[in-house]
């Protein structure tokens, strides 16, 4: 029996990055001899088991063969027979099929060290093919690895488009989809997962709501990038620099689907985009089973982030019902990642990337003054239920007014 560490925790050490994770092959083994030693087995598919001590996981060395559709299709064969480099054979990259041996030395049969000096991300064998979640998981990759200089080899970014066209991408259910996604949005580049996904055909597939709005324009004055699927790759970037969560960027993603849907006889303008937005991220959300944190924060951006940028124009008590509306009272923090998402809109336009955007402070001073109403006085005058919650709502709109007021002033001193 010969144990070697495998994939991503060779690879990372390689790149002089963290390792986190810890995969191991066993070769010339079979399931007893593992059990026999303590390891636990947990996998369904095929072989695998915990460690005794530090829980990694071990698998025994296997080969796949596609005999179905989609990413499920596979019968795996396991046993003592299977080498190393049969098993490395069915990984998908090369940087992700390399192995390491006990004294430290390296395993590398398809070239990974190579790619990895030169930055690209390469399949292993034609039977890549055979697995459409990796056309996700290579998206992934690309984003994951993109400030780091790496791209898609031409040959594999080929192989891709020939999967995407296959009509195999259809049978990847909608919590793979999402799952790839999510880790990508929550990655150091996930505007590259999206434009990865477009070079090669599968945004269309998965995303439509989003590879429409490539070619739609918009005006020139609001955005000198002019083109919708631009600005909202620039609102990706703006969102990943502003914040670390996955919700803030996908709102970013979402945030002007119903630019898609704008007739073409009034463009460039986008009169009621918002109304359009919402619906499509229900649609989109619905479709991909995306969890309600995620879509209730994409609803309120899409809805809202127009009335945010124009916050300084607003009646105090029209900000009032906004705050209501997005529900800031009660879930702050939320709104918090509202105004964040608003700021990467406003940042994701060309020579805007730097500009200041005082509707940000403006909009948290706002919650925080309209928190900090007192209501033990007003509850010492009698009041109660409707005529309480009216006396709320009346200070909540004078003290949006003297901020506004002391805006005002401030523009004019």
């Amino acid at each position: 029996m010969q144990v070697y560490l495998v994939g991503g925790a060779v690879r990372d050490a390689l790149l002089g990055l963290p390792v986190s994770e810890r995969d191991w092959v066993v070769v010339g083994a079979r399931p007893d001899d593992l059990v026999s030693r303590g390891y636990t087995p947990v996998g369904k598919d095929f072989p695998v088991f915990l460690h005794p001590q530090t829980k990694d996981e071990y698998a025994l060395a296997r080969t796949e063969r596609k005999d179905g559709r989609g990413y499920h299709g596979f019968t795996v064969h396991a046993d003592p027979s299977v080498t190393l480099e049969e098993d490395l054979l069915r990984r998908d990259l090369t940087i992700n099929a390399m192995a390491q041996r006990d004294d430290g030395t390296l395993v590398d049969p398809y070239g990974g060290r190579a790619d990895l000096d030169a930055r690209l991300l390469r399949h292993v064998s034609p039977a890549f093919r055979e697995d459409p979640l990796r056309v996700l998981r290579v998206a992934r990759f690309a984003a994951r690895f993109a400030n780091l200089g790496f791209r898609v080899a031409d040959d594999t970014l080929a192989l891709l488009r020939e999967m995407s066209a296959s009509g195999e991408l259809t049978d990847l259910t909608a919590e793979r989809v999402w799952q790839e996604t999510q880790r990508a949005l929550a990655g150091p580049a996930p505007r590259v997962y999206f434009e990865t996904l477009r070079a090669c055909g599968a945004l269309a597939v998965l995303f439509p709501e989003v590879e429409r709005l490539w070619g739609v324009p918009q005006r020139a004055d609001y955005h000198p990038e002019i083109d919708t699927g631009v600005h909202v790759m620039m609102v990706m970037d703006a969102a990943a620099q502003l914040s670390p969560h996955a919700h803030v960027r996908f709102a970013a993603l979402t945030h002007d689907l119903g630019k898609g849907d704008t007739p073409p006889d009034v463009l460039p303008r986008h009169i009621g985009h918002e109304h359009r937005s919402v619906k499509r991220v229900h649609e989109l959300c619905d479709r991909l089973r995306i969890p309600n944190e995620f879509r209730d924060l994409a609803v309120h951006v899409a809805h809202y982030h127009g009335l945010a940028h124009r916050v300084f124009e607003l009646k105090p008590a029209t900000l009032l019902e906004m705050l209501e509306k997005i529900d800031a009272f009660r879930r702050p923090v939320r709104y918090d990642e509202f105004v964040t998402a608003c700021e990467a809109d406003y940042r994701g336009r060309l020579g805007f990337e730097a500009r200041p955007y005082p509707q940000a402070d403006y909009l948290r001073r706002a919650l925080a003054l309209t928190q900090r109403v007192d209501v033990a006085p007003l509850v010492a005058r009698g009041l109660t239920g409707e005529k309480l919650g009216n006396a709320i709502r009346t200070e909540r709109v004078q003290r949006l007014a003297t901020l506004k007021a002391e805006h005002e002033g401030g523009m004019t001193a």
